[in-house]
């Protein structure tokens, strides 16, 4: 799986310029229907095309933009490390695609900047959050959403054990912490076996192994506020909270060996530990908007949302999980025309709020429909004045 942080998407957010190929699509790990994935994929990318040559583009500029999206077609290792769903990105000047744990609904997307509601998802109520499973002898980075865990493949400067992050001869002979006996208050003591080797300093290398991870994962985040769910044996976890400079771990780790557990079992566990962090920001904002109902600071009209945002004002935004209104804006008169039918000139009005929101500094909730804030309409904002 690939790593999708709030900076990514922001990148996305301020590419411009035409044309912009925009593609989703659920994809599965193993059975026949992961066998299925390519060829929907080259459906999309015939899709894709199509969008294309109806912005008048012609075949060679429009086989220049996708070539590389059409290689992926016939890899067959790509198909066969895949998560829950893919987004991929094109543009005279970009590529980008990440393998996600969400199940995206079939879309492809042309217009002058890349379409972002769909992730949207993984930032609001269902959540995006990240696991590091720590133990002596291996380190693992996770991203999970409410829908799935996945494993991070290339994390970076983040040691992998102990070994790797220290010099052998600064550790005791055939060293190992391991839980021993019971502290008297629920959890255990560390016990270390190694000649000459105390329990100081033992403590003082696993908090230098610890300062190693921790950079490695800031690194890796680049100031995502994602919530960070700790895994590990309990006497390592406040270990690692003491030397940890990370602003968003969770207040509650899973405690036990995170090797021990499956995926399933995981995934499990840190969702619980999340689960309120998301809602809470969502229900907040929604009591926000309906507190501030009828006094102005509020909008379920498309056409005024999509002003207020462009110019700055939208605090929170919320937007449907999978509902598009077709339309175009002007900038030059900020007029916003609603189409009943798309056609190629025409662009989701709901991604173009939600894009100018987040660039302004404000929050995005794509949320299912029945938890909009809003009684009438598909778009709800509240306004900063």
């Amino acid at each position: 799986m690939d790593l999708l942080t709030l900076d990514d998407i922001r990148k996305l957010t301020q590419e411009h310029g035409e044309p912009c190929v925009s593609l989703y699509m659920p994809t599965h790990r193993t059975g026949t229907q992961a066998q299925q994935d390519p060829i929907r994929y080259r459906n999309l990318l015939r899709d894709a095309r199509g969008h294309l040559s109806a912005r008048h583009l012609d075949d060679r500029d429009a086989h220049e933009l996708l070539h590389r999206a059409d290689r992926l077609a016939g890899d067959q290792m790509f198909w066969q490390h895949q998560s829950d769903g893919l987004a991929l990105f094109a543009s005279p000047k970009a590529f980008y695609y990440y393998r996600l744990p969400i199940r995206f609904t079939s879309l492809v997307t042309v217009s002058e900047r890349f379409h972002v509601k769909p992730l949207l998802r993984l930032l609001t109520g269902d959540g995006r959050f990240f696991v590091l499973a720590l133990s002596q002898n291996r380190v693992r980075m996770f991203q999970g959403s409410r829908f799935n865990l996945n494993p991070i493949e290339d994390t970076g400067k983040i040691p992998g054990s102990l070994h790797e992050a220290l010099e052998p001869d600064d550790l005791g002979d055939s060293v190992q912490f391991r839980t021993g006996m019971s502290d008297g208050r629920g959890g255990h003591t560390a016990v270390y076996h190694g000649h000459g080797y105390s329990s100081e300093d033992a403590k003082k290398d696993i908090r230098r192994y610890f300062s190693q991870i921790d950079r490695g994962v800031s690194e890796l985040l680049r100031g995502d506020t994602a919530p960070l769910v700790l895994a590990g044996v309990d006497y390592l976890l406040p270990i690692y909270r003491e030397v940890s400079s990370h602003p968003n771990l969770a207040e509650d780790g899973i405690f036990g060996s995170p090797d021990r557990l499956s995926a399933e079992e995981l995934h499990k566990k840190a969702w619980e530990r999340v689960r309120s962090h998301f809602r809470k920001e969502e229900e907040q904002a929604a009591s926000r908007y309906r507190g501030s109902a009828g006094t102005g600071l509020t909008s379920d009209d498309i056409r005024t949302a999509v002003v207020a945002a462009v110019n700055g004002r939208v605090d929170s935004l919320f937007v449907p999980i999978g509902e598009h209104l077709w339309g175009t804006y002007c900038e030059n008169t900020q007029t916003v025309r609603v189409s009943e039918q798309r056609h190629p000139e025409a662009e989701d009005l709901l991604d173009l709020a939600a894009v100018h929101t987040l660039n302004n500094g404000g929050s995005v909730y794509a949320v299912p429909k029945k938890r909009m804030p809003a009684e009438h309409g598909n778009i709800a904002a509240l306004f900063r004045y």
